[in-house]
Parts: C-alpha cells; structure tokens; sequence
C-alpha cells in the first residue's frame, strides 16, 4: 500500500508541487489541518501537533519536525507517546550558518556603527582608533558541532583562524577536519583561549543560562560572541553587562528572549528585557537565520529525502533523542 504521510501545515502550491515531485510514487500525501478520515497515516509533519494529531492514526509511527529542534512543548507531549520515533529537518544548516558568520564579520568589524555614520556624511570613525578585531590567527570555540557549527568551522579555517568545538555525546576529544572537538564537559578550560565564541546549541534544560556571568568573564577580553542557537543559553543580563562594559568587544545575535506574541506587536517588541538595542557593539537580526529566497524549496527537498527513506525501509537521518530534547 505504500507510505501514508499527512503534512499537518502545507507550503505555498510551488513548494508543495516541489515536494510532490521529489517523492517516490508509493508515497501517498494528505495535506492541511483536517486530518483524513480514517486517520491512518504512519508518518505526520509537524512540529507542534496537538494530542488529537498524534492518537488520531493507529498506524503513526514517525513524527518529522520541519525544522531543526525540539519544541519545549511538542518535547512534553511526545513523553506520553514513547513508540513515535521523531525526525528533524536540517535543511536550515547553510543559511544558518551563513548568517552566523555575516553576523560574526559585521559584530567583529563593526560595520553597522561604521555604515550608520558614513550615511550621514561622517568619515570619522576613519580617522579614529578602530574597534575592528583582526580574525586570522585567533581561536573560535563552536559550541554544538553539528551540521551548521561544521559549515561555521571551514570558513573561520578559511579566515586562517584556529577552531575549536564541542559535542554532547564526545567522550573524550578528537580531530576532525582540523578542528579540536571536546566533550561538553571541557567548556571552562576552552573558554579562555577563545576570542570567538559562536553558540549553534538547541534549548534544553542543560543548555539553559550555559552561558552567564562566570563563562562571559572567563573568555579574553575582547571576545566576540555569535548566538544563532536560542536566546536563552546566554544570560541575557550577563550578556548585556559584558557587553556594556567592553568585556565583550561585540556581538552578532540572531535567536532573542523576547518575541511578538501575535501579529499586531510585531512592530513594537523589544528583543529583550535589557536595552541590548542601544548598543553600537551588537548586530541584531530578527531569528531569521534559516530564510532566503530558497527555503521553501529546500525545506520540500529535505522533506522528501526523509520520506522516500521511509518508503524504502532505509534509515532516517536526524533522529531526536526527546530525552535530551534535541
């Protein structure tokens, strides 16, 4: 009978031909919030299906989450489901890990202060000590060295920077590709030798506040931070201290504390309790690490992949540990 697979939120009709077309012809697609009747898909895409999506169907046995993560609620959710085994999609790597390196080059030689000025005919900056940090020889530690911190690590390699990392699930350290990879465990003796500190690491109740005022203090001063991860695993009040101060000579900040919570705040919602928005040294840039002009297509490419996968008995990539949350 083939793969049965309801897509709980569909894309626009281009991206969703895009998907029709990648697909093997024994997999059988339902779209839309109305789940078919009966109920009996065996794969469902979603990433915050309600109790009623996942008991609808007996035959459920996959849940794909469309992006990279595990939603706090969904990850409470599935607790009461254990033979669902989940997926995500990390189709999102490239541009996330593109913008966090625009993020890094535009916080590290401050050319949003610089831009700013010189729109409005100010050549001083030009003519004054700079703040701009020099990259090459310098260490940039990846906290969470997976599919995007990888993609960060070649091009700081490429700056001629040294690049260290870390991974969970390392036991001890190893090489790989050049770069240091160090269990979780060993952040307070990387810290610092670190002037670039680049954090890719999903929410979860371990990562919550890894970052605060000790880990801020510990790296050199004049640091660069990039968050592209989740607002929450750097202290938004230690952040804003270090970076008031000096301590930290800037940061490139993609994933916030604070978002609108429907469509009319969307123009009114500072990003975080503290005035993170009045610092000349920080880039903000509202978590839209994953969009470009291509995401939609991408997002049906990797979706497909997944599911002919399914179709075929092959193993599915990116499994979820819901235990760990990500």
């Amino acid at each position: 009978m083939g793969l049965r697979v309801h897509l709980l939120h569909p894309p626009d009709e281009e991206a969703l031909a895009h998907l029709r077309e990648g697909l093997d012809d024994d997999v059988a697609l339902t779209c839309g919030p109305d789940r078919p009747e009966p109920a009996m898909y065996q794969v469902l895409v979603a990433g915050r299906p309600s109790r009623d999506d996942l008991s609808a169907s007996p035959a459920l046995h996959t849940l794909i989450i469309p992006w990279s993560g595990l939603p706090a609620q969904t990850r409470e959710l599935l607790q009461d489901f254990p033979g669902i085994a989940i997926h995500n999609l990390h189709h999102n790597a490239a541009p996330v890990a593109e913008l966090a390196v625009a993020l890094f080059l535009g916080a590290a030689k401050f050319l949003i202060p610089f831009d700013g000025a010189l729109r409005q005919g100010d050549w001083t900056p030009r003519y004054r000590p700079t703040p701009a940090a020099l990259l090459q020889g310098k260490t940039a530690l990846i906290l969470g060295y997976g599919a995007i911190g990888q993609r960060v690590a070649r091009v700081c390699q490429a700056l001629g920077m040294d690049v260290l990392a870390t991974r969970r699930s390392l036991p001890a350290p190893v090489q790989e590709d050049g770069v240091a990879v160090h269990p979780a465990g060993a952040l307070p003796d990387l810290l610092p030798r670190t002037a670039a500190l680049f954090i890719t690491l999903p929410l979860t109740p371990e990562t919550e506040g890894l970052i605060g005022t000790a880990e801020l203090a510990t790296l050199p001063a004049g640091a660069v931070l990039v968050n592209v991860g989740r607002g929450a695993v750097v202290d938004q009040e230690a952040l804003f201290h270090a970076l008031q101060s000096g301590h930290l000579r800037a940061a490139g900040l993609d994933v916030w504390y604070n978002y609108p919570p429907d469509e009319e705040s969307r123009t009114a919602t500072l990003p975080a309790d503290y005035p993170l928005h009045e610092l000349e040294n920080v880039v903000l840039s509202p978590h839209r690490g994953g969009s470009t002009d291509e995401t939609a297509r991408l997002r049906m490419t990797h979706l497909a992949r997944l599911l002919n996968c399914a179709a075929r008995d092959e193993p599915l990539p990116n499994k979820v540990d819901v235990t760990a949350g990500y």
